[in-house]
């Protein structure tokens, strides 16, 4: 990642994973450098690159118009030309694969943009079994509040959370100095749908369709973007959330950074950002006339003398949920192999949305093997191209039902358990080579030091700093880990990952 330095990695949506697989290919892998800017574009069986030079500088949109026709399109924008540290991939228009500076990636191989088209049919070994899980799955996401109920994400979409997780006493605000914005009210799921409109869109083939557009095409922002260019830089204007985010789409950068960003440069130059001074300095960034910030908020605030400013793990600006207000995804944040990532494990799920079960979500008892299982249960649904939200109604058995139907491979829940350990015992052990050890996985002071915003009938203290240590210490045992976080040799053969480093194991 140019960002972290860590494992770099983007789920994303839209159309581009059917298109490719429809046009007979599983991936494709990029190696070197185009010596100059180039497209790959992909239809059917065929595959070329294509000059892009003229395509520097473009906004996200102009070019997506350029390259009308060509199928489902991944794009960089000017961020990414102009070496922003959070560039982001733009496929489709609005899904964004946003995190660990992915967008910078593709430039660094002066790779422009990737165009698929695909008309063929796809393989499948039991087309009737296929047809049988996927309807098991769409009942049981159907029958799941979270994804299907009034105020879930189909009808909301993901902005669903934001009135959840202020009433919960845990939303950033004022760059995590606070956990309660007043304005919260006033900025939530309904009143951008009574300021914009909406109307459902999403992926391809979704039934969920958790993506909202406005009445006149404007992309409604989604939960971490509202939360933090709103609570996180105390603005209570919802147009400027709505203007940050088509600021940020329309110039590739990844929206929870570049707001962390802003609230970290909030904080050191000790005033409040305004509703005009927000996209300002958002096109500033992208374009390269703020190259502090365009490195990410822990390098601007080191290089400010602030390092504590900044909130972020392994360099990522952490998302909207506050940790004070949720100790399962403290642990998360901290052990997460790309830095301050909430899908990793997304405890949010058990701790908040109480599902599969519930959690005490002011207590570390019990997290590090739950955090743990859900990491190996993520690195495997990501693995094999399914959304997360899915999960709130379905579950690895399911789809280890589906995809045995696909590939023909009996495969079980256990099976996909397994490969996500192996993915994320080799990501450590990557990590580890990259110079990464225990004291990265830690969090910033702040959350060991001060209280979340209190009211008279909740409590927000600092998080435990020995119940934190004592839930990190469990984690590595039970990933099999040292006590430096490296992994044990043993643990190494178990996987099959003896091939790579590893720490010899204590006598």
């Amino acid at each position: 990642s140019p960002l972290t330095g860590t494992v770099g990695d983007c789920s994303v949506g839209g159309a581009m994973a059917f298109q490719l697989r429809r046009a007979g290919w599983a991936g494709i892998v990029f190696t070197g450098r185009s010596p100059k800017p180039c497209g790959l574009e992909v239809r059917d069986g065929k595959a070329g690159l294509v000059d892009a030079t003229g395509l520097l500088g473009r906004d996200v949109p102009e070019i997506r118009s350029l390259l009308r026709g060509r199928g489902s399109v991944a794009v960089t924008g000017p961020a990414a030309d102009n070496g922003v540290l959070f560039a982001s991939v733009m496929v489709d228009g609005a899904h964004a694969a946003g995190r660990n500076g992915l967008g910078l990636s593709f430039s660094r191989k002066n790779l422009k943009y990737v165009s698929v088209t695909g008309s063929g049919a796809v393989t499948v070994h039991d087309p009737a079994r296929l047809e049988r899980a996927c309807e098991q799955i769409y009942r049981l996401m159907a029958s799941s509040p979270v994804i299907m109920g009034g105020f879930g994400l189909r009808n909301m979409g993901t902005g669903a959370l934001y009135d959840l997780v202020h009433a919960r006493g845990m939303m950033p605000t004022a760059n995590f100095r606070r956990t309660r914005f007043d304005a919260a009210p006033g900025m939530n799921a309904p009143a951008l749908r009574k300021l914009l409109g909406a109307s459902r869109s999403g992926c391809a083939g979704c039934r969920i369709l958790c993506k909202k557009t406005g009445s006149e095409g404007v992309h409604v922002p989604e939960f971490e973007t509202m939360s933090h260019f709103s609570a996180l830089l105390e603005n209570d204007h919802l147009p400027t959330v709505v203007e940050a985010n088509a600021v940020c789409n329309r110039t590739g950068m990844d929206t929870i950074s570049a707001g962390a960003t802003l609230a970290c440069h909030a904080e050191i130059t000790g005033r409040r950002l305004s509703p005009r001074e927000i996209p300002a300095l958002l096109e500033d960034i992208a374009s390269g006339r703020m190259p502090s910030l365009a490195q990410g908020s822990r390098r601007y605030a080191a290089a400010e003398g602030m390092p504590r400013a900044s909130m972020s793990v392994k360099s990522l600006e952490l998302p909207a949920y506050d940790p004070r207000g949720a100790y399962g995804m403290a642990l998360a944040y901290a052990v997460s192999t790309r830095g301050g990532c909430h899908l990793r494990a997304y405890p949010i799920s058990h701790e908040i949305l109480r599902k599969p079960v519930v959690t005490d979500r002011m207590s570390f008892s019990g997290k590090a093997r739950i955090i743990k299982i859900a990491e190996d249960a993520n690195a495997a649904i990501d693995s094999i191209g399914a959304c997360k939200f899915c999960f709130f109604g379905a579950s690895l058995e399911e789809y280890a039902e589906a995809l045995s139907a696909v590939t023909g491979i009996e495969t079980g829940a256990h099976d996909l358990l397994h490969a996500g350990e192996r993915i994320y015992a080799r990501e450590r052990q990557m990590n580890t080579e990259f110079g990464f050890g225990r004291e990265d996985d830690d969090l910033p002071a702040r959350f060991f030091e001060e209280p979340g915003t209190s009211t008279e009938w909740m409590e927000t203290p600092p998080l435990p700093r020995d119940g934190f240590l004592e839930a990190l210490g469990r984690y590595y045992r039970i990933r099999g880990l040292d006590e430096g976080g490296r992994l044990l040799s043993g643990k190494a053969a178990e996987l099959g990952l003896d091939g790579d480093p590893g720490a010899e194991d204590p006598l």
